[in-house]
């Protein structure tokens, strides 16, 4: 099989669909941070970075059977500019619909921010729809997912998924997620969060962004911290936030820059880590749909 990783980041969908058992016997990717290429090219020694999503269409590839693409969430995202497919980010998602147009491949996903599902963006978010519906020949399903069912970490993205119609045979979504039931808000909104919450006995609570209060045994946090509290406060180690991803211990502590293997600073790893897809997630997706397409 051939995977295309646009817009692949450390290739946290090449980690999540590997966990699910796919295998590959070719990877391209496409990613302009030169931080993200060099870990990428760490971890997957035999991909081929493809250089920027711009350039797709004119790219000289095989056909990949599978095409990812967790596309630049800034103007859809709650705390962005709320400029959606105007703003020149969230804008490029146009090419991986011209991707999906060239190739054709058995099966794409996309994922990004729960703010594309916002009111002032839902004309955005229908509008790719349609344009995925107009290539022709693909089912297409969506879902709103949290890291929490499977990490302590809340972390809600929207995963889309487009089939060949021919090779579905099943549905993939709803998915349930663990203690808890997916259910329709209404007629014009996907399936969305759990009925329940689900609580993990994770240690580390409550994460605030970068940093976490580190309780003590049998301690308890209410919402109003304490002195001693404020004094248990510290940032997230690298590697804590690879675990609340569900990435591999130290994988993002090395890049290969200009065929030399070199570490990354501490900052460039918070910021791919921060960008990345969870792999847990990525992983629970695929295994739907390698349960219910035949490719």
């Amino acid at each position: 099989m051939v995977l295309l990783e646009l817009f692949s980041g450390i290739g946290g969908f090449s980690k999540g669909l590997e966990a699910a058992g796919y295998t590959f016997d070719k990877v391209y990717f496409s990613e302009i941070d030169k931080h993200a290429i060099a870990n990428f090219k760490y971890n997957f020694p035999y991909a081929e970075h493809i250089g920027s999503v711009t350039n797709i269409t004119e790219t000289k590839i095989c056909r990949p059977d599978i095409i990812t693409f967790g596309s630049p969430c800034q103007n859809f995202s709650a705390v962005g500019d709320g400029k959606g497919l105007q703003g020149s980010e969230s804008y490029l998602i146009k090419y991986a619909i011209e991707a999906v147009r060239k190739f054709r491949p058995d099966v794409f996903i996309w994922e990004n921010v729960k703010g594309i599902f916002f009111a002032r963006h839902r004309a955005d978010f229908w509008n790719i729809v349609k344009a995925f519906a107009d290539i022709g020949g693909y089912r297409l399903e969506w879902q709103l997912f949290n890291t929490a069912w499977f990490l302590p970490q809340n972390r809600e993205r929207m995963y889309f998924v487009g089939r060949i119609a021919e090779k579905c045979t099943a549905d993939i979504f709803p998915f349930p997620a663990p203690g808890g039931v997916c259910h329709k808000v209404n007629e014009n909104e996907p399936f969305t969060r759990p009925c329940g919450a689900i609580t993990r006995n994770c240690g580390r609570q409550p994460n605030m962004g970068n940093y976490v209060l580190c309780l003590k045994p049998g301690e308890v946090y209410n919402g109003k911290l304490t002195p001693e509290q404020m004094s248990q406060i510290r940032m997230l180690t690298e590697v804590e936030c690879e675990r609340l991803q569900g990435f591999p211990d130290n994988f993002t502590q090395y890049g290969i820059y200009d065929g030399e293997k070199k570490l990354i600073s501490k900052s460039h790893r918070y910021e791919m880590l921060g960008n990345a897809v969870s792999v847990p997630v990525v992983k629970a997706v695929a295994n739907r749909i390698k349960q219910s397409t035949s490719i």
